[in-house]
């Protein structure tokens, strides 16, 4: 559910709206940090809510897309890459975007409720995906028939390292975080009617791969556990990257 072992293409086939979304962060960091009109394009888009009460409404959703350092953008396009296409899959396309957009946007308005005219500049995918987060929490009390007890457990350590972070380290919009999540939350009843488990459904396939192998059982083994390693390697390196980009 949360291993990825797919090929770029293969990934790119399955998970379009995760790669567009990845595609939009990293190109939009590009062109503030090293292209003209950076600036500009970082002035208009980032929250400010000063600027929201004036009229400046689509500062509600743009920060969504904006990251101001490289492990910020690393961490969230990490996040999403690990944790999205899961739902991805069961909500398929058109509700995975709107619940993804919906919870920054959930996110952003709390920020301006919450935080007043003076709450700083803010800005990141982070609401988002706590979000997606919210979803899995709903998931995990409500729905176990589309999660198994093993990724269960894996999503209860991550949302509990997720909100010890949120109030621990500085310069974090907890706003954000917190009624990202429960937006994610309360949308998951309606997106997830019809969702069937993410094992039911069939990875796109990459027509260069060898279709049949004697051994793919042995090595179907073998790939899970090396890939769990590595699963719990990367969130270990998500946490480290999250930490050390709100430190410098």
């Amino acid at each position: 559910m949360f291993i990825r072992n797919e090929s770029f293409y293969t990934f790119r086939r399955s998970y379009p709206i995760i790669t567009a979304l990845v595609f939009i962060h990293i190109a939009l960091f590009v062109w503030i940090h090293l292209l003209p009109g950076g600036a500009w394009v970082y002035a208009t888009g980032v929250g400010f809510n000063l600027a929201v009460s004036q009229g400046e409404y689509w500062r509600l959703i743009t920060p969504v897309f904006l990251h101001v350092s490289i492990g910020h953008l690393v961490f969230n396009s990490f996040a999403l890459v690990i944790f999205g296409p899961a739902l991805e899959r069961m909500l398929g396309k058109g509700k995975f975007l709107f619940v993804y957009l919906l919870s920054g946007f959930i996110a952003n308005v709390a920020t301006y409720y919450l935080g007043g005219l003076a709450y700083p500049y803010h800005l990141g995918a982070s609401g988002a995906i706590f979000g997606l987060f919210g979803i899995f929490v709903y998931m995990v009390i409500y729905r176990k028939d589309l999660i198994d007890p093993a990724n269960t457990q894996l999503v209860i350590t991550i949302i509990i390292i997720g909100l010890v972070m949120t109030f621990l380290s500085s310069n974090i919009n907890v706003f954000a975080h917190l009624f990202g999540m429960i937006g994610g939350a309360a949308l998951a009843p309606i997106v997830l009617a019809k969702a069937r488990p993410f094992y039911a459904f069939a990875v796109a396939a990459d027509d260069r791969e060898v279709r049949f192998d004697p051994n793919r059982w042995k090595k179907r083994r073998f790939t899970r556990g090396i890939g769990k390693k590595i699963l719990w390697v990367g969130l270990g390196l998500l946490i480290a990257i999250g930490i050390l980009s709100r430190l410098f």
